[in-house]
């Protein structure tokens, strides 16, 4: 196995990398600034230099990766177009190439609430419907996917255990970024995580469960 990550240096996909290292799997990151890169992620992670905005660079900083983990996400911003660009457009790009690549496994970070249109967040420029867009996109793709819709995000981590669900069935709550670099890493060794949409926060009174456990239990 051999790990392409996009998003790489944001906040959830560093953790990503991060995790993926410590498992032992080599990791291919896609980055726009590579002297930035360095500063972050560890030193064991090949940086590939490219856009996913950019189709044609795709293919080629894909290189021998046999699974892709897609943590991007449109930045806040005054730029209307921005969550259509990096959140749509640019996972249609990720898609487009993992397919011409021969992609093993697609790993989608998108939100919570993704299904809702009259959701707050989309008052910032529709960011969950672009979400829920390329989330279709995925899924209609041919790839075996798993999409990850985490709670509000928390940068420090906590012993809370992952409460997992159903697509549509979890509306509140939140997780360190940490569990979702673990979940969505956990999706490449778990076949019951195929080609599924599932939940996640952390509570502190949940059941502790295996990863196994958690995504056996969605359907």
């Amino acid at each position: 196995m051999k790990a392409f990550v996009a998003g790489a240096t944001g906040e959830t996909g560093r953790r990503i990398v991060q995790e993926l290292i410590a498992r032992n799997i080599p990791v291919r990151a896609l980055v726009r600034d590579v002297e930035k890169a360095r500063s972050i992620l560890p030193a064991d992670a090949e940086l590939v230099q490219g856009d996913v905005l950019d189709q044609q660079s795709l293919a080629t900083a894909l290189g021998d990766s046999t699974v892709l983990l897609c943590a991007t996400g449109a930045k806040p911003s005054f730029d209307p177009t921005g969550p259509y660009k990096v959140d749509y457009e640019g996972t249609k790009n990720l898609v487009n190439a993992a397919k011409s690549r021969g992609i093993e496994h697609f790993v989608l970070v998108s939100s919570l609430a993704a299904s809702q249109f009259f959701h707050p967040l989309n008052l910032f420029w529709l960011i969950l419907y672009w979400k829920k867009q390329a989330e279709e996109y995925l899924q209609k793709s041919g790839l075996t996917y798993t999409i990850v819709r985490p709670g509000g995000l928390r940068n420090e981590d906590n012993p809370d255990s992952i409460v997992m669900q159903n697509a549509d069935t979890l509306f509140e709550g939140s997780i360190p970024r940490q569990k979702v670099a673990q979940v969505c890493v956990e999706a490449l060794f778990e076949p019951a995580a195929q080609n599924k949409i599932v939940e996640i926060v952390a509570k502190p009174d949940a059941p502790a469960k295996n990863f196994g456990e958690l995504f056996a239990s969605v359907t």
